[in-house]
């Protein structure tokens, strides 16, 4: 066939000009068709010759021809040509072979015409949330707030221009239902798959259960949705069935695993959740869904399956609501190979909504990281093997299964002995990373410790090592044994499962050892108190940058991502964020941004107060300011209180110091560590006049609007912990280049908090409180400015503490006019 059938001039000079630059041996290109219906662009791919093998999978998203070229000028196709194009048409593309002076063409498999992407109507969408609209009707409590529609309208240009987005929208702006309606408005005209990413499960289920039915019942649509949680949060009936009949069971274990066998037969989703109570975490890693130890289709229990029935529904729907470890456990599988065409732990997709957008850098490093600890691999050695009145474990079921009784003893007495190695090993390096940690409670393995390292690590890390590779092959020459209907055994799978995660222990282990010769990573040891079982140290390696995995895996194979937060700006600026997270980094993509500010009333509602004669935090006077400060400040207040720390010391300081004095008022102190999160939180919104006590996690994700909560105190401005492991290498990186790591990244990651935090006060538009900051820089040095800029415009009280605590009871607590 003529190729000018096929290919448009413009196209056929420039894939002649390639092949020629490639002295005529194969050049493998992707084509585009133009509106002509003729491939009007050409994007190469690679060039070699018949023995190159390309992995082009990862490529072809997007295109509508594979093309490659057949120096010889015979275009029959070969095996390999047949093949590549059976993969060109799994993604949906055809195949072409033309000879070198691009004159002809064999048609290998047709291109599939693309159907058009229909616009969204803008207006028509925006219209739905304004007044009289149809999503507006459908609110209980209407305000209309501009800056939602704003925000809409540059969600909607994301999805009309295949365009990536970041939005800053303050607190009450509505960013849900901002992206929902373009969202659903989208996959329901294009019949496209949207994933909707959140970094908590309280909003995931708010968005699948509350905001995602109203806007479909709004629309008067129907549409299949889907809420999807990592597998880990499902049961596994075939694990229940198989741990329930292991001997030895304690009588607590096994009244836990009754109770989860009786919850299942009546359960539908088969989540962790839905249980009226929590198994221990130990129970539940036996009985969950696991990737390691499933099936498939060779699992006894998969037509009653509970994640495969998630899956199912997944597959079917248009909009998936998942959390970020979820979404970067399916990004990292495609990037690494598996492609973008086929279900991996998602369905495919090609648009994506990261709501709290500004956790993704923190959340990718966390997936990103590898680690392990003496307690995390006792409990995998445990199950293979343990011995109380009898030896038990899942070696023992598999050696009577496999082996005859005089070798089965032999292989249990051996991988006995060998446990006990690798028990007394890694209590041996425990001992020695504890004494490394002693000091800081961390130690980063860095080319200026290498000798410490060298001797107190590498032969505890080596040995451990040889003791796990030793273990891992006696076991798997056992499986050569098995017959194939064995192979199959619910025993043998659980101990691949474990295999494998020795395996990662070791391989971990090695990369410690070799530390020097992986610049870009970050590994460190930290210790973790312990009860009465002592403290331990676990070894974790971190990547030093996610930026460049994010571009590639996020941002560039996406036709559409939005990201939206309430803190994504320093000072009106997305530098930061956008530098981080890989977002800045697409530069040849089309970029939107916008700041959308919050429609509640902060400069009649919210006071900022700082005292200008707080110390600074290095000052000795510091701590007993704090701890005077925060009680009286919540004391004039009448509780009502949430007091933010940035470390667990000065915490318990204050806590101590404030206890006694709001108790004698019938104010109840509650500190975060006495219980966890989710209780002591109920607690706090139920007993309205309490005062919450509280670190890390308390500064963002907290919702208590009204009189619940009148006073914020920031107690110290949210720097870093200059111990933190990867926040240190980070710094030192940055300085090696020449760039101020406290400019670049210290202060801006710093003002995002400090701007979550401050976000912790106003949750409803007729809220009204004070916001403390009893950190004398932000006022005394110069690069207060940046908080103070990022913040929006409130009243402000910035005098001697005891005029900031007459104002902020005036303000709390106005004089009644006569």
């Amino acid at each position: 066939m003529q190729a000018e059938k096929r290919f448009s001039e413009k196209s056929i000079k420039l894939l002649r000009t390639e092949i020629a630059d490639a002295d005529g041996n194969e050049v493998f290109a992707l084509g585009f068709l133009g509106d002509s219906g003729l491939v009007d662009r050409i994007e190469v791919l690679a060039r070699g010759n018949e023995s190159s093998v390309l992995v082009i999978s990862k490529k072809m998203e997007g295109a509508d021809v594979f093309i490659h070229n057949h120096p010889s000028g015979f275009l029959t196709p070969s095996d390999n040509d047949l093949a590549v194009a059976g993969r060109a048409a799994e993604a949906g593309i055809g195949a072409f072979i033309v000879d070198n002076r691009v004159e002809q063409v064999y048609v290998v498999a047709e291109c599939i015409k693309r159907r058009k992407t229909e616009k969204l109507n803008g207006e028509r969408i925006i219209a739905a949330l304004e007044e009289g609209g149809a999503i507006a009707k459908a609110l209980p409590a209407y305000e209309k707030r501009q800056s939602q529609l704003d925000l809409m309208a540059l969600i909607i240009r994301g999805f009309n221009e295949d365009a990536l987005a970041a939005a800053e929208a303050g607190t009450g702006v509505g960013k849900s239902f901002a992206y929902l309606l373009p969202a659903i408005c989208f996959a329901l005209a294009n019949d496209e798959r949207i994933v909707i990413s959140t970094a908590t499960i309280t909003l995931q289920q708010q968005l699948f259960e509350k905001d995602i039915p109203l806007v479909l019942s709004g629309m008067k649509k129907n549409m299949k949705t889907a809420l999807i949680k990592g597998r880990g949060n499902y049961l596994c009936r075939r694990r229940l069935w198989d741990t329930l009949q292991e001997p030895f069971l304690d009588d607590r274990d096994n009244d836990e695993l009754r109770a989860v066998l009786a919850w299942a037969d009546t359960s539908k989703t088969g989540s962790r959740s839905d249980l009226s109570f929590l198994p221990a975490d130990g129970i539940w890693s036996r009985i969950c869904s696991d990737s390691e130890n499933c099936m498939g289709m060779r699992c006894p229990e998969r037509e009653a399956c509970f994640f495969m029935a998630v899956r199912r529904e997944a597959a079917d729907a248009r909009v998936l609501v998942v959390n970020h470890h979820l979404l970067f456990a399916d990004l990292a599988a495609r990037y690494e190979g598996a492609g973008y065409e086929g279900t991996v732990v998602l369905p495919p997709y090609n648009r994506v909504i990261i709501d709290e957008a500004h956790t993704i850098e923190g959340a990718s490093t966390s997936f990103f990281s590898e680690e392990f600890s003496r307690l995390g691999l006792f409990r995998h050695l445990g199950r293979l093997y343990r011995r109380r009145v009898n030896p038990a474990g899942l070696l023992v079921r598999l050696a009577n299964t496999a082996l005859g009784r005089d070798e089965a003893d032999e292989f249990i007495d051996k991988a006995a002995e060998i446990i006990q190695r690798i028990r007394d090993g890694a209590d041996s390096l425990d001992q020695a990373a504890l004494e490394l940690c002693v000091k800081e409670g961390v130690f980063r393995l860095t080319s200026a410790r290498q000798n410490a390292v060298e001797i107190a690590l590498v032969p505890h890390l080596l040995a451990l090592q040889k003791e796990l590779t030793s273990l891992c092959g006696m076991i798997r020459e056992t499986f050569e044994k098995l017959d194939e209907e064995q192979e199959d055994d619910n025993t043998v799978w659980e101990i691949k499962a474990i295999l494998r995660r020795l395996d990662s222990i070791g391989a971990v282990s090695r990369a410690l050892v070799e530390f020097t010769e992986a610049p870009d990573k970050v590994m460190w040891i930290e210790r973790h108190r312990g009860g009465t079982g002592g403290d331990w140290a676990s070894f974790t390696i971190s990547p030093l940058d996610v930026a460049a995995v994010l571009k590639e895996s996020l941002f560039a194979p996406n036709k559409t991502v939005v990201c939206v937060s309430a803190t994504l700006s320093i000072a009106g600026n997305f530098n930061y964020w956008a530098s981080r997270s890989g977002f800045g980094l697409s530069e040849d993509r089309q970029s939107l941004t916008g700041i959308f500010p919050s429609p509640f009333p902060y400069a009649s509602s919210v006071l900022l107060a700082v005292p200008q004669d707080a110390p600074l935090p290095d000052e000795p006077a510091y701590r007993s300011f704090v701890d005077r400060a925060a009680a009286e400040l919540a004391s004039s207040a009448g509780g009502s209180a949430l007091i933010l720390f940035t470390s667990y010391d000065a915490l318990k300081s204050a806590y101590a110091a404030s206890r006694p004095v709001l108790e004698e008022q019938g104010i109840r102190c509650l500190k975060q560590g006495d219980d966890d999160r989710s209780r002591l939180l109920d607690a706090f919104l139920k007993d309205e006049s309490s005062v919450l006590f509280a670190t890390d996690s308390f500064w963002e994700g907290i919702d208590a609007p009204g009189d619940t909560l009148r006073l914020v105190i920031l107690c110290r401005l949210p720097f870093k912990a200059p111990n933190d492991p990867v926040f240190e290498a980070r710094c030192e990186a940055l300085e090696k280049q020449g760039i101020s790591s406290f400019m670049e990244l210290s202060l801006p990651e710093s003002v995002m908090k400090f701007k979550q935090g401050f976000g912790r006060l106003m949750r409803r538009s007729s809220d009204h409180g004070v916001v403390a900051v009893l950190d004398g820089r932000l006022v005394r040095k110069r690069y207060g400015d940046f908080f103070l800029r990022s913040l929006p415009a409130t009243q402000r009280s910035f005098a001697p503490f005891s005029t900031v605590l007459r104002e902020a009871e005036r303000f709390l607590y106005p004089p009644s006019k006569v």
